[in-house]
């Protein structure tokens, strides 16, 4: 094996970094914390975060779903945060996509399944997904919060969102590590504060 190909192992590492330590040295996290306390709001008053995305993206906001439902570290144990992935069943996905299109995927789940309560968190290393700006429309015209997690300087998506992170990069492995770095640091917040304010409780 050449040492080019061998290197580029090192050049994925060191690509992930920087981009993340741009995050750090422009402050682009502080998005998240503004985040972070709209969705304690939200979830203190009977509210649930509700979450999107298309092929990495998608498997991002189930990951996160999950962590939010369950738990994000063995070192704590606490109840449930409400959370669900409009990343449907494949029966759901299948049947709107024969039956209206795919730009309707998460449209059709969130108009059904969202309340004025609920936040968005649309996910979109492009921003230019048509089913995540038909979503985030949809939010608007609800006046759900809708939260971006954006890359390639936004795109499309940018304009709907009420906030997003935007990752500073426009290579989409370098966008996905930084999303679900992203999501861990708001949940991780997000979970310390309904702590702090008594809405959860450790078990």
């Amino acid at each position: 094996m050449s040492e080019g190909i061998k290197n580029k192992i090192v050049q994925t590492f060191q690509g992930s970094i920087s981009v993340k330590q741009q995050i750090i040295d422009n402050g682009l996290y502080e998005v998240l914390i503004e985040a972070g306390d709209i969705i304690t709001e939200s979830i203190s008053n009977g509210g649930k975060l509700l979450l999107c995305g298309n092929g990495g993206s998608a498997a991002d906001a189930q990951h996160l779903a999950a962590e939010f439902l369950v738990r994000l570290t063995s070192d704590v144990n606490r109840q449930s945060i409400p959370a669900l992935s409009l990343v449907q069943d494949t029966s759901t996905l299948t049947a709107c996509i024969n039956d209206y299109g795919p730009d309707d995927i998460f449209k059709r789940v969130f108009s059904s399944l969202s309340s004025t309560d609920d936040i968005l968190l649309a996910i979109s290393t492009s921003g230019n997904s048509k089913n995540i700006i038909e979503t985030l429309k949809l939010a608007r015209e609800r006046g759900i919060f809708s939260l971006g997690f954006l890359g390639n300087g936004g795109g499309e998506a940018l304009s709907y969102c009420d906030l997003a992170f935007v990752a500073p990069s426009k290579i989409t492995a370098r966008i996905q590590e930084s999303h679900i770095t992203a999501g861990h640091a708001l949940l991780q917040y997000i979970e310390d504060s309904l702590l702090e304010k008594g809405w959860l409780t450790k078990e």
